[in-house]
């Protein structure tokens, strides 16, 4: 599968997260509506209410909706917007990490478990300690460690912190100093908390220094994910305003990662959100666009296209689609 392909053409379905459990491909999207606020950078008019989620057979499958396995009215600690969200298996149940406002509208990270993929799905009493923003993606390692990298700026609120600890006025470093990191620490062995403090993971370019805050087309914005290919850790990213999908590689969870490229050029919508993930012997890269919506950056559809690798291990850029007619 060269050309992409919309996935649910009747919901606007967005960050779509994908895994192979019990031999299906299970997706986790957020699930956009039109909520009639105003548009803004600090993504108000983003008011997400609940998680569907959906499963394939195959790649080319009809992908079969379960239904919402999650809503804000669920959640014991909610305030509003339910962002984006990932799922990890293990000893028999599935957990969901998810982002959401308290109801002092400041960005946690809660989990909710289920005995099946397709949920549904029973949130906790209250957000993982020591949570913060936005966009967090669980990565399993071969050892059974379970990882999670998390953060997003803007509305993500990550500009907000430094060392983990919410600092007063919060904004984005001086265009010179280094970009603000995502985040990533292990989890608990029950996959209920984190195991320590998090930690900066840090990308650097290619002579070894961290990338900058200026540095909009290759620093860190939001939409972490971690895969591993042939024993290299690849951390793939958005850089939000410059509508770009880039990766890092690095040789072990925490990093550091070597910038590398981009693999994938801006699409229609504002920023783009995605996951990768093998399924039948090939790998797929999973992301968004707001082309059925006719352009509107908060009503997004999920799309799937077939990702390959150069024989050095660097990914092969994929073609966005920025310039569309929507008249």
């Amino acid at each position: 599968m060269k050309t992409p392909r919309y996935l649910v053409p009747d919901l606007f379905m967005a960050d779509p997260s994908a895994h192979v459990f019990n031999g299906k491909l299970y997706i986790y999207p957020s699930h956009d509506v039109e909520s009639g606020i105003a548009e803004n950078d600090n993504g108000d008019h983003f008011d997400m209410r609940d998680y569907h989620v959906y499963s394939l057979d195959s790649i080319d499958a009809e992908a079969v909706d379960h239904g919402v396995i999650l809503a804000v009215t669920d959640i014991p600690w909610a305030g509003r917007q339910l962002w984006d969200s990932d799922v990890a298996f293990k000893n028999g149940k599935y957990y969901l990490y998810y982002s959401l406002k308290d109801k002092n509208d400041v960005f946690h990270i809660g989990v909710a478990v289920s005995d099946k993929p397709e949920g549904p799905f029973v949130p906790q009493e209250n957000p993982i300690k020591g949570s913060y923003s936005i966009d967090p993606c669980v990565f399993e390692d071969e050892d059974g460690a379970h990882y999670i990298y998390f953060g997003g700026l803007w509305g993500g609120q990550l500009q907000r912190y430094r060392n983990n600890k919410a600092i007063e006025y919060g904004q984005e470093p001086p265009d010179n100093e280094p970009a603000l990191c995502p985040k990533v620490v292990r989890l608990t062995d029950d996959m209920l908390e984190f195991s320590a403090e998090p930690q900066d993971l840090l990308i650097l370019d290619e002579n070894g220094k961290p990338l900058t805050a200026g540095d909009h087309d290759r620093r860190f914005f939001e939409a972490s994910w971690m895969h591993k290919y042939n024993g290299k850790y690849y951390f793939s990213y958005s850089t939000g305003n410059t509508h770009l999908l880039c990766y890092a590689i690095g040789d072990n969870p925490y990093g550091p990662f070597t910038y590398q490229g981009v693999i994938l050029t801006p699409v229609v919508g504002w920023t783009t959100h995605h996951s990768i993930c093998e399924f039948q012997g090939k790998w797929y890269l999973f992301h968004h666009d707001s082309v059925p919506s006719g352009g509107k950056t908060w009503l997004r559809s999920m799309k799937v296209v077939e990702l390959e690798y150069n024989d050095d291990g660097t990914i092969k850029t994929i073609e966005g689609l920025q310039n569309t007619n929507f008249s």
